[in-house]
């Protein structure tokens, strides 16, 4: 055991669900390793302390967030919380610090990269930070070479010019690049960078991957920052997040499934964020159906956007798949995936939902939506060609054909056999030895150094 006694940790997560997960789970495998765990965290989509009794938690005075708080808007979101939180996160982070001086000796600070003011707070508390990427290494890499990409001309592409390859970093397209098709450009270039220099100047960088996965990203990490890099996922399959959702799971579905032949069904979601228009989600919806293929479909309040309630079914579409398919507003996604009736998984490309599915064997159809999503669905279908994607637009006939190319014909089984050897590294990585076995150890024993 690397640790001090009684030393303690203080994790900041993002209030967003894909990125306060990943943190919790970090904080539960810490946890295991000895250390103590104080939790800091918005009023806004605040994690629910009754399901981590185990960790202490410090709410951010509420009055001094304002009201803009939006997940219709997330780059908006994280710039005014960058702003919003940094006197009433000093002044509480100092006072943690005072008050566990004597006994429980704060060693560091993880906070999420995205909370990148939080670099300056601690170097005036002289308190080391540790960020924690919850995406992963391969998208982290298009982040850092985004100032170049805007001395090329690539932020500026248009048209047939998406379509070209990134030379920088094949096999990646321009319209691949994280940033492009965003609200605000510039809020969102100036939000990244932000995070990239500030993460360069903290004591170290936590990924939630595993070196097999992505071995040549974190080679270029290395290269280029000069700090130390840990790659200890998969998280889940080391730490629950206790229940850790901020949406209601519909558990029943999971015995729905158990009535289903083996890799036989559909899982689809779009993650707790991103949006769809109503023509892609009723083109969605129609190709579903014709597939005539069982389905799982999670219909979250703003999946559709501009819509903030239920999304609006189609007519006719629930008499259509009443016998083929199931709607739930949330889903209890590692079960469902870990699921054997469960044999392919239509998603919006977010990191937590593409390594879940990896680990569990279960190809993917990916509809990207914004940042890092796009980066993650080119590698499942370029670089581990593990899933497929749409390049020009949905219609209800693609769709369909994908569905079928993916659970019924020949690909879709390829694929799988691809999964079975990335999925067994996956589970050999976190084994006593395992490259994110010793990246933890290394982790613990970088903490305890402090």
């Amino acid at each position: 055991m690397h640790k001090k006694m009684g030393q303690r940790l203080v994790l900041f997560p993002l209030p967003l669900q894909g990125h306060q997960t990943p943190m919790l789970q970090l904080a539960n495998i810490l946890h295991s390793k000895g250390f103590l765990i104080s939790i800091v965290h918005t009023h806004f989509n605040s994690p629910n302390p009754a399901n981590y009794p185990h960790f202490t938690f410090h709410p951010i005075p509420e009055s001094l967030l304002g009201c803009k708080a939006s997940v219709s808007d997330v780059i908006g979101l994280l710039n005014t919380l960058n702003i919003n939180c940094v006197v009433p996160f000093k002044d509480l982070l100092a006072q943690i610090l005072s008050e566990n001086a004597a006994k429980e000796p704060v060693s560091c600070l993880i906070t999420d990269a995205m909370w990148h003011f939080t670099q300056d707070v601690a170097d005036s508390l002289m308190l080391p930070r540790i960020v924690l990427r919850t995406s992963n290494p391969s998208s982290f890499v298009a982040f850092t070479y985004l100032s170049l990409f805007r001395e090329k001309g690539y932020l500026s592409s248009q048209g047939s010019q998406l379509e070209e390859q990134v030379p920088e970093l094949p096999p990646l397209k321009m319209k691949d690049i994280p940033i492009l098709g965003t609200r605000d450009l510039e809020a969102t270039y100036g939000l990244v960078c932000n995070m990239v220099e500030k993460t360069k100047a903290s004591r170290g960088l936590i990924f939630n991957s595993f070196e097999e996965l992505e071995g040549p990203a974190l080679a270029m990490l290395k290269k280029d920052f000069h700090i130390p890099l840990f790659a200890v996922g998969p998280f889940y399959k080391q730490a629950q997040a206790s229940s850790g959702s901020l949406l209601t799971q519909e558990r029943d579905c999971i015995s729905w499934l158990n009535v289903h032949a083996p890799k036989s069904v559909l899982y689809i979601s779009f993650g707790s964020i991103a949006a769809v228009d109503e023509t892609d989600f009723l083109e969605i919806a129609w190709g579903l159906a014709n597939s005539k293929q069982p389905f799982l479909w999670a219909i979250r309040p703003g999946l559709v956007r501009g819509l903030d309630g239920p999304a609006p079914l189609p007519n006719g579409f629930s008499e259509t798949i009443a016998k083929q398919g199931r709607i739930v507003t949330w889903a209890p996604q590692d079960e469902v995936l870990a699921h054997p009736a469960v044999g392919g998984f239509f998603t919006h490309s977010g990191w937590n939902s593409t390594l879940e599915s990896i680990c569990e064997g279960v190809p993917m159809i990916c509809l990207p939506c914004f940042g890092d999503q796009m980066v993650n669905a080119r590698h499942v279908t370029d670089v581990w060609k593990v899933g497929l994607r749409f390049e020009n637009g949905l219609n209800r006939e693609d769709i369909e054909n994908a569905i079928k190319r993916l659970l019924v014909e020949k690909e879709g089984n390829e694929m799988r056999q691809r999964l079975t050897c990335l999925k067994e590294k996956a589970s050999l990585c976190l084994a006593a030895g395992g490259s994110s076995h010793r990246s933890l150890e290394s982790l613990v024993a970088h903490i305890s150094s402090f």
